[in-house]
């Protein structure tokens, strides 16, 4: 996963003069799970078709232009490991910030699965 790369591919788009953001997500492996315990790590599973009917649909909401993701998947990640990079290129701030949050939530809630190790 590379930042840099993707939102290299973002600006190359043929839409790009109409974007005026880019909003950047990097979700990191962080050292405790939301109930509190020690994580050494984890892993994430994808449904890569679920994951392109999410992608679909929200490029089709106002303003928005495109819509990159990568995920780490079926690999053992480490605390501080990245686990997704998630990219939403629009015209507006109040068309491409809720495109993020909720691409977020979907992405999390249908279409990875995580598995988490603990200390």
């Amino acid at each position: 996963m590379n930042l840099k790369d993707m939102l290299d591919t973002i600006k190359k788009h043929s839409h790009y003069h109409n974007m005026g953001m880019i909003l950047c997500h990097n979700g990191i492996v962080r050292n405790t799970s939301r109930d509190g315990r020690k994580v050494s790590g984890l892993k994430i599973k994808v449904d890569h078709e679920k994951l392109k009917q999410v992608i679909e649909e929200h490029k089709k909401r106002p303003g928005i232009i495109e819509i990159l993701v990568e995920i780490a998947e079926n690999k053992n990640l480490s605390v501080g490991d990245d686990i997704m990079l998630l990219l939403v290129g629009g015209d507006i701030r109040d068309h491409v910030v809720p495109v993020l949050t909720d691409m977020l939530n979907a992405i999390k809630t249908t279409v990875t699965e995580k598995t988490e190790f603990y200390v």
